[in-house]
């Protein structure tokens, strides 16, 4: 039997990132992975650090906080990942978009982020590979990116120095509670807690079901692209105005498919200035079977905004999984009828995004301080309140 303070389940970004923050501040850390450590979905993700896509107010401040902590995890830990804040863009259609555009940016400002609106001709300076009937766009002046695999290794790497274990292939089988201490049951052996973090992404359900919790999260598959490029197409991160009207479930005017598997341009450089072209979202259960049909419409919705892109070469494909819950916020959250457990999951596309400032929120929740932020939004009891008052 193995003991310890804080078990977190779950080694994607998520976890890793519990596990670095939780094991700073002084906590007795394991962190358990049924397989390899950033196999699921920090594996198949893009790699963005974004407010431009969050909603203005509380979801874009909880951006723009994980963005500072990253930055300083870019000048403490000792492994580099790839990090670089160009800032990134969206891009409008019609005239229609750019209105519904000038609006968000209004909104963000007030909010205190770094917006600004984009004409014809910034759009052009941009990148002479743009469609050319393009009218412009907003940018975010602050949103930066990561290579995932090497910002999660660097977490853990740094974990593990501050003393946290790490068990890989170790599937959690059965978990109970018994004298305020958890008993989990796993592929490798019986663990005990003091605290237990459900950082397990679209398998957090399953795993709160051990303790008779219903944990709403559902996986949402998305597919990307990995093109070469011929020649330098752009240096940072490019979405369609049209990917926020996607992600919060608006009408777009797209064609059917592009409207069935919620299709909507996403661009990113990589630091070897290859890119990742997404994306789409869409309810299939656990099936990460990539989908030449969407793969193609991914890429047809590429053509339309950059023309040139027809001759470029594309490297491979790859689809992942998605904790979606409904209200496009994650679970950070204590567990009031199940003391000393905690949820850090449900955070659909954002997980890169939001892992710095929810490791940190875990591990201010663990050790009662006050959160660096209000975390209100991010209960795990909205859920059932919702259900009461429908």
């Amino acid at each position: 039997m193995k003991n310890c303070d804080v078990l977190v389940i779950g080694g994607g970004i998520i976890g890793c990132a519990i596990a670095y923050y939780a094991s700073k501040y002084g906590r007795d850390v394991t962190i358990l992975e049924k397989g390899e450590f950033v196999s699921g979905t920090s594996s198949r993700c893009d790699g963005n650090i974004l407010a431009i896509d969050k909603d203005p107010g509380f979801d874009s401040q909880m951006s723009l906080l994980s963005q500072r902590l990253v930055d300083d995890l870019s000048k403490e830990l000792e492994h580099t990942f790839e990090y670089r804040a160009p800032g990134s863009i969206l891009v409008c259609e019609s005239e229609e978009e750019m209105s519904a555009a000038e609006q968000w940016v209004n909104r963000q400002k007030a909010a205190g982020l770094p917006f600004r609106m984009l004409d014809r001709e910034d759009i052009r300076q941009e990148s002479s590979f743009f469609a050319d009937d393009l009218l412009g766009g907003l940018e975010c002046a602050t949103d930066s990116t990561v290579n995932p695999y090497l910002l999660s290794f660097a977490l853990l790497e740094a974990a593990k120095k501050q003393g946290a274990k790490a068990y890989k292939q170790t599937e959690v089988k059965e978990m109970k509670k018994e004298n305020g201490s958890f008993i989990i049951q796993t592929s490798n052996g019986v663990f005990t807690a003091n605290h237990v973090v459900n950082a397990a992404g679209v398998w957090a359900p399953y795993i709160g079901e051990m303790l008779d919790l219903s944990i709403p999260i559902q996986p949402r598959k998305g597919h990307i692209i990995v093109a070469s490029r011929q020649q330098f197409v752009g240096r940072r991160k490019v979405m369609e105005f049209g990917y926020l009207i996607s992600k919060f479930g608006g009408e777009r005017k797209v064609d059917p498919l592009t409207e069935k598997y919620g299709v909507a341009l996403v661009f990113e450089p990589t630091e070897s200035q290859n890119f990742l072209i997404g994306s789409s979202r869409e309810f299939v259960g656990f099936n990460t079977k990539v989908n030449n049909e969407i793969i193609k419409c991914i890429a047809n919705r590429a053509i339309r905004f950059y023309p040139k892109m027809a001759d470029m070469m594309v490297i491979r494909s790859y689809a992942g999984l998605r904790p979606w819950t409904e209200d496009h916020l994650p679970i950070i959250s204590k567990v009031e009828e199940v003391p000393n457990y905690y949820i850090a999951a449900g955070h659909e596309g954002d997980g890169i995004s939001l892992a710095a400032v929810t490791g940190k929120l875990i591990e201010e929740l663990i050790n009662e301080k006050e959160t660096s932020i209000p975390i209100e939004p991010l209960r795990y009891d909205r859920f059932k309140e919702r259900v009461l008052t429908r």
